[in-house]
C-alpha cells in the first residue's frame, strides 16, 4: 500500500480536474462551463486545472482571461517545451497533478470528446466500489474506422500478453484516482498516460472500469496520427519499456524502529515540553 504524501497546500479540495491543452483555444470556454455545470450541484469543493502545453494559438491568453471570472479555474503553463510543440499529455498531466489540491484527481482531454457530465457517476462508482481508480471506457460509443479498430485490437492483445492488462480502453483520459496514486505515476516519461490503469494496479490499487460517453471533436485539430510509424511501433516500444521498469520496481514501504527506552520516552513526554519558553524565543 502507498504512503500518502503530505498535501501541497493547507487547503485541500475534494476534487481536482486536470486537463492538458495544446492549441485548444476554441474549446476552453465550453470545457470550463461544462465542468462547472457537472460539478457545481454536487456540493463538493473542486477546481479545474488546465495545463497549456506549448500552445501556439491563443490558448494561454483565453485561459488567463477565463480565470478572472472563474475562481475555480487555474491556468498552468509548461515552461520548457520545444518550439511550436508541447511536451505531450503525460508531461502535462504530471505538471497539472502536482499543481492540483484535490484529494481526488480527475483527468480528461480538453477537446470536449470526454464528457464532463460523466464525472458525478464516476465519483459515485468510486465510493460504491472502494476503487483507487475509476477508468473510463469509450469502446461502446466510438465509431472508429477499420484501421483504428484493428490497431486497438492489436494494442489490447499485446498489453494483455506482455503486461496482463485487461482494461479495455487504456487510451481514455477520463478517469478519477486517489491523490496518492496519481502522485506515484511516472508521468514524466513520455506515453505513460496510456499505462495509468496497469501501473496503479501494480502499485496495489483497485481499478474499476465504467462505460463513459464519447463525442466527436467539433473544433481544433487532432493531435494524434494513425498508422504503424506514428502509433503502433511507438506503442509497442512503450509496452516493453513498461514491462522492463515493472520488473525493476521494488517495495519502498518502511517503518521506524526505536529502542524500547526511546519509544517509552517519546510517548511519556508531553507535547508542551518540546515548546520553547518565551525567554528562549527572544534570546
Amino acid at each position: 500500500m502507498l504512503v500518502k504524501p503530505a498535501p501541497t497546500s493547507s487547503r485541500m479540495l475534494d476534487l481536482s480536474v486536470v486537463t492538458p491543452a495544446h492549441n485548444e483555444q476554441e474549446n476552453l470556454e465550453a470545457l470550463s462551463s461544462e465542468v462547472q455545470k457537472s460539478l457545481a450541484p454536487l456540493g463538493i469543493s473542486w477546481e479545474l486545472v488546465v495545463v497549456d502545453d506549448g500552445s501556439t494559438d491563443r490558448t494561454r491568453a483565453i485561459l488567463t482571461g477565463l480565470t478572472s471570472t472563474r475562481p475555480w479555474l487555474r491556468a498552468i503553463a509548461m515552461s520548457q517545451t520545444p518550439p511550436g510543440k508541447g511536451n505531450g499529455q503525460s508531461a502535462a498531466f504530471h505538471a497539472g497533478i502536482r499543481a492540483s489540491r484535490g484529494r481526488l484527481i480527475a483527468t480528461m482531454d480538453a477537446d470536449l470528446q470526454n464528457d464532463p457530465a460523466d464525472l458525478p457517476m464516476m465519483l459515485r462508482k468510486m465510493t460504491e466500489t472502494g476503487a483507487d481508480l475509476v477508468q473510463g471506457d469509450r469502446s461502446h460509443a466510438r465509431r472508429d474506422n477499420v484501421i483504428r479498430k484493428v490497431g486497438s485490437w492489436v494494442g489490447r492483445t499485446f498489453r494483455r500478453m506482455l503486461l496482463g492488462d485487461r482494461v479495455r480502453d487504456t487510451g481514455c483520459s477520463l478517469r478519477i484516482m486517489k491523490r496518492e496514486f496519481a502522485l506515484a505515476l511516472p508521468l514524466e516519461l513520455r506515453g505513460m498516460h496510456r499505462f495509468v490503469p496497469v501501473t496503479i494496479r501494480d502499485l496495489g490499487g483497485k481499478v474499476v472500469e465504467v462505460p463513459v460517453n464519447h463525442r466527436p471533436r467539433h473544433a481544433g485539430e487532432t493531435k494524434y496520427g494513425l498508422g504503424i510509424t506514428k502509433r503502433a511501433i511507438p506503442g509497442l516500444i512503450d509496452l516493453f519499456a513498461v514491462r522492463y521498469f515493472r520488473s525493476r520496481r521494488r517495495s519502498v514501504e518502511s517503518i521506524e524502529v526505536n529502542s524500547p527506552a526511546a519509544s517509552s520516552a517519546s510517548h511519556s513526554a508531553s507535547p508542551l515540553e518540546h515548546e520553547p519558553h518565551e525567554a528562549e524565543i527572544h534570546a
